[in-house]
């Protein structure tokens, strides 16, 4: 079996350090990224929703970085400890509002668009939820957090130093 046949080729072992550090390496390429994240802060999308999205994605891409991030800045801004616990299960749980979960839908299939390649059904779920500029707004912020999952798993930052902002 060839690497690429498997989904988890290779053993990543634990990161003890990063492999470099892109930010330093390449800082506009960096502030890029935060400017992205900055934009997301100005949409009508709620705050909790999206910190939501992005531990879902971080969670289907399994960055522990990410996932460690996100689940202290949602702590930190209020969201419930249930809810952080039942989002890997989300659809079995009636703790997220139809809204919710239709984002939550979206980032999925967004996140695995090679497999799910955006299907009709989705899209028409999440319709039902968004307007158009929300619907942008929301797949620039699934696109944004797997931009950082795949920075911090490529270049093994490594999770746990991380500290939320006061909210």
């Amino acid at each position: 079996m060839d690497a690429m046949s498997d989904a988890r080729p290779f053993d990543r072992g634990t990161p003890t350090q990063a492999r470099l550090e892109y930010a330093k390496i390449s800082p506009g390429a960096a502030r890029a990224m935060v400017g992205l994240d900055a934009y997301l802060r100005t949409t009508s999308l709620e705050p909790s929703l999206l910190e939501l999205v992005k531990l879902r994605a971080s969670q289907i891409n399994e960055c522990a970085y990410c996932i460690d991030m996100h689940t202290k800045d949602a702590r930190a801004a209020g969201e419930s400890e249930q809810r952080l616990y039942a989002l890997s299960a989300w659809r079995e749980t009636p703790f997220f509002s139809p809204r919710e979960r239709a984002a939550l839908a979206w980032t999925e299939v967004l996140t695995e668009i090679a497999r799910t390649h955006a299907p009709d059904e989705a899209y028409e779920q999440v319709r039902r939820h968004f307007g158009e500029k929300e619907l942008v707004d929301l797949s620039l912020a699934v696109v944004a957090i797997n931009g950082w999952n795949r920075l911090a798993i490529g270049f093994r930052t490594v999770p746990g130093t991380y500290q939320p902002k006061r909210h």
